[in-house]
C-alpha cells in the first residue's frame, strides 16, 4: 500500500480539510484530492464523507485512519533507524514549550543537544501552553514541554521536571525578601498573564485552597506572556507572579526581588506532551533522555 496516499489520508483527517491538509504536505489540493480518490477505488470503500462543512471520515475510513496510523509510525521508525546506523542522530527535532520553560531552561538543553549532535537540526517554537498542546494534537510538532496538563484526547502527558512558581517585585518593595499575608497581597497592584499561561493556572488552583480568589486581587494589568509580566516589573507597574527559573538571573543582578506569600507554596510538573498513538523517533527519544540526565 502507498504509504504517501496513506499520509495524505491521514493528514485529511486530521485537518478535517483538503486544502489545509495540501499545504501541510507542500503539495497542491488536486493532487490531494488524486490520492484519495485511487484509495478509496483501490480498497473498494467510501473513505470519507464530503457532504458537511468539514471533512469526516466515514466508518470503513475510521478503521483505516487507525490502521494507517501504526504503519506510518512503523514506517518512521524504520527510516530513523536506518539513517543511524552509524550512530549519528541527524534530520529535524521539531519541538514546543509555554513561555516558561520555553523561555529559560529548554533552550539551554537544546542548545547543548545539538552541540553534541552537530548533523541534527532542531526548531523551537514558544507559544502559551494551550497553543502547543494543540500543535501537538495536530502533529505539528513532535514533542510539547509545558506548564500544565490539561485534559485532551489527542494528547498524552508525562512528567518532565518541577518548576517553582514564586512572586517577583521590585528590589525596593516593601515586601522584597520578605513575606506577607494574603490580605496584604490583595493591596498589592498585580500583573498576570494571558488566560492559557501555565503560570495563571498554577495561581488559580493555589488560590482555591484557602479564602482569596484571584478574582479578589487588585488585578491591573493582563500582558500576555512571562516575558511581558516580567517587563512590566522592571518598569515599576506592580508584581508578579513568575517561573523562579525565569527571574533567577535578574534576582542575581539585583534588578528584581523575590518574595513569599503566607500560605502560599506554588509549583508546577512541567510536562511533557505527545500525540496519542504517535511513535516515537530516536532523536526524540534521544533528547528526552539526555534532558532528563542534565536536569537530575
Amino acid at each position: 500500500m502507498d504509504t504517501r496516499q496513506l499520509a495524505a489520508f491521514c493528514e485529511v483527517v486530521d485537518r478535517k480539510s483538503f486544502s489545509q491538509a495540501a499545504e501541510r504536505l507542500g503539495v497542491t489540493q488536486p493532487a490531494v484530492s488524486l490520492q484519495i480518490r485511487s484509495l478509496e477505488k483501490r480498497l473498494g470503500t467510501k473513505l470519507l464523507d464530503r457532504s458537511g462543512r468539514r471533512v469526516e471520515p466515514t466508518e470503513s475510513g475510521q478503521r483505516l485512519y487507525r490502521a494507517a496510523q501504526r504503519m506510518l509510525a512503523v514506517e518512521g521508525q524504520l527510516l530513523d533507524e536506518l539513517a543511524g546506523e552509524d550512530g549519528a542522530l541527524r534530520g529535524e527535532l521539531t519541538l514546543g514549550a509555554s513561555t516558561g520553560p520555553g523561555g529559560t531552561v529548554v533552550p539551554v538543553l537544546l542548545g547543548e543537544f545539538q552541540r553534541e549532535h552537530p548533523e541534527l537540526t532542531v526548531a523551537l517554537s514558544i507559544s502559551d501552553t494551550n497553543r502547543v498542546i494543540e500543535q501537538v494534537a495536530e502533529r505539528e510538532l513532535e514533542l510539547g514541554i509545558v506548564g500544565a496538563s490539561p485534559r485532551h484526547r489527542g494528547v498524552v502527558f508525562e512528567p518532565f521536571f518541577r518548576d517553582e512558581v514564586i512572586l517577583v517585585v521590585p528590589p525596593a518593595h516593601r515586601f522584597a525578601g520578605k513575606e506577607m499575608t494574603l490580605e496584604q497581597l490583595r493591596e498589592e497592584p498585580l500583573i498576570l498573564m494571558q488566560e492559557g499561561a501555565g503560570v495563571r493556572q498554577v495561581i488559580e488552583d493555589e488560590l482555591r485552597r484557602g479564602p482569596v480568589r484571584l478574582r479578589d486581587l487588585d488585578v491591573r494589568l493582563e500582558l500576555g506572556l512571562q516575558e511581558s509580566a516580567r517587563s512590566a516589573v522592571l518598569a515599576g507597574y506592580g508584581v508578579t507572579f513568575i517561573s523562579r527559573a525565569a527571574i533567577d538571573a535578574d534576582v542575581a543582578a539585583g534588578v528584581l526581588a523575590l518574595a513569599r506569600v503566607e500560605g502560599l507554596d506554588p509549583a508546577r510538573e512541567i510536562s511533557l506532551a505527545r500525540a496519542s498513538g504517535r511513535a516515537e523517533t530516536r532523536v526524540a527519544q534521544a533528547f528526552v533522555d539526555y534532558a532528563r540526565g542534565r536536569l537530575a
